[in-house]
């Protein structure tokens, strides 16, 4: 449970936008703002895509209006769920990767490339290129292209797995620095 609850502390500071602390609306917003932004978004297609990352948002993180998540909140959040059941926590976490990328596969080409991937992580107060791109080469893209289901699947180890003699992609990223 320790390894799982360090990696959970990493998806916290990832999931503070704005790095102020804590996980809040503001950093929903923030998200939402910077992913249509650098994407270029405009109109119906980015109105579409900040409701869908909301939905995500409110689905899987702040499941109260208005909440406000503290790290320690956030680790007895997911805590509670895996220890309860930890093939539907597996499953929960499977579903929210699946809704995150598919919402960060802006050309529904059902692959990340690598520009994606800088914006996701932009989007998220990830502002570090180089490290970015040094994550998205742990992937070891074909083509320039790394399969949805490979990076949801990376997620969902990280978030779920307490094995840590597997190989973990998204914390060999983490500890890159992004």
């Amino acid at each position: 449970m320790e390894y799982l609850t360090q990696k959970w502390k990493m998806w916290y500071k990832s999931l503070d936008v704005n790095h102020d602390g804590k996980i809040s609306m503001e950093d929903v917003e923030e998200s939402r703002n910077k992913f249509t932004d650098l994407h270029h978004l405009l109109g119906d297609k980015a109105e579409s895509v900040k409701n869908d990352m909301k939905k995500w948002w409110t689905t899987y993180i702040l499941t109260t209006e208005n909440q406000e998540i503290s790290e320690e909140q956030f680790l007895a959040y997911l805590g509670g769920l895996y220890n309860a059941d930890k093939a539907a926590f597996r499953d929960r976490m499977q579903q929210c990767f699946d809704m995150m990328f598919d919402v960060i596969d802006t050309n529904k080409d059902r692959s990340i490339e690598l520009d994606e991937f800088i914006f996701a992580w932009k989007a998220f107060g990830h502002e570090n290129k180089d490290l970015v791109t040094k994550a998205f080469s742990l992937f070891d893209a074909k083509d320039g292209l790394v399969p949805l289901r490979d990076i949801v699947s990376a997620w969902v180890q990280f978030v779920t797995s307490d094995d840590s003699s597997k190989r973990d992609i998204v914390l060999e990223a983490f500890k890159t620095g992004v």
